[in-house]
């Protein structure tokens, strides 16, 4: 008997299902183009972005230029983003705000438009291409919006995304100088660059040592009529480690190398 029933719920389960498939294939055969428009609202409403979209594509055109243009765009706009493709959602929302700027939708799609880059920023090993282009677009949204509800989020946004292409400039310049060796000129111009990029990180004080142990160790290595030289560049990070941090943890060690480097630079 049990088994029975299971039968019955199973098949009424797919005929349910194959109902609701024949009634929206009928409506996307329809002409009717304002039920589309409203069952496309009632399918965006339900989260069910993929019908909603493929109802408002159909009826793009024909409201093209009407009242509803700027609303159909919009919804298919926010379709895709419902759908997890933020990047046709930010091409879509990017088309939006500059085809209808006076829209009643046009502070979020600008919101939206960032927040697309936002959710394409990818894990810190990886390029970080959409992590910039979200701190850019949520800055311009706050200096057009600044009264918006939405710009403390997008302030907020702005700093883990400057502080994810933060700990990418670290991670980045440490590779070169855990590598060592032949990598040492190279750890210096990276590690340089993140500094100057990121002055208030909190790899500062650990990224200016790093920078003079690494110049230690290029003039160490350096042919006979380079060391002079080479020393004393790092003579000169050395004093801007011993600047910014006097009593640094990393004191007795870069002393050390400055020893060895003033004798060779006196000499």
């Amino acid at each position: 008997m049990r088994r029975k029933y299971e039968v019955i719920f199973i098949v009424s389960v797919i005929a349910v299902l194959f109902s609701s498939c024949g009634g929206f294939d009928k409506l996307l055969k329809s002409n009717d183009y304002e039920l589309k428009y409203k069952k496309a609202i009632e399918y965006m409403n339900k989260k069910d972005f993929y019908r909603a979209s493929q109802l408002l594509e159909q009826i793009t055109t024909v409201y093209q230029g009407t009242v509803r243009d700027d609303s159909v765009n919009y919804f298919m706009a926010k379709c895709y983003f419902g759908m997890e493709d933020y990047e046709a959602a930010a091409t879509l929302f990017d088309t939006f705000r500059n085809k209808f700027p006076r829209s009643v939708f046009t502070e979020e799609s600008e919101f939206l438009y960032a927040y697309s880059f936002y959710k394409q920023s990818p894990r810190i090993e990886l390029d970080q291409t959409s992590t910039s282009n979200a701190i850019v677009q949520m800055q311009e949204f706050c200096y057009k919006y600044a009264k918006s509800p939405k710009a403390d989020e997008a302030k907020k946004i702005i700093k883990e995304m400057r502080d994810k292409l933060m700990e990418k400039s670290y991670l980045s310049s440490k590779l070169y100088f855990d590598m060592g060796g032949e990598y040492y000129k190279a750890a210096i111009v990276a590690l340089k660059r993140a500094i100057n990029e990121f002055p208030d990180s909190k790899y500062h004080e650990e990224q200016l040592y790093m920078v003079v142990k690494a110049s230690y160790e290029y003039a160490n290595n350096s042919i006979p009529e380079k060391k002079r030289e080479r020393f004393q560049e790092m003579v000169d990070n050395y004093y801007t480690l011993i600047a910014e941090y006097p009593e640094t943890k990393y004191k007795k060690e870069v002393e050390e190398m400055l020893s060895v480097a003033n004798k060779i630079v006196k000499n």
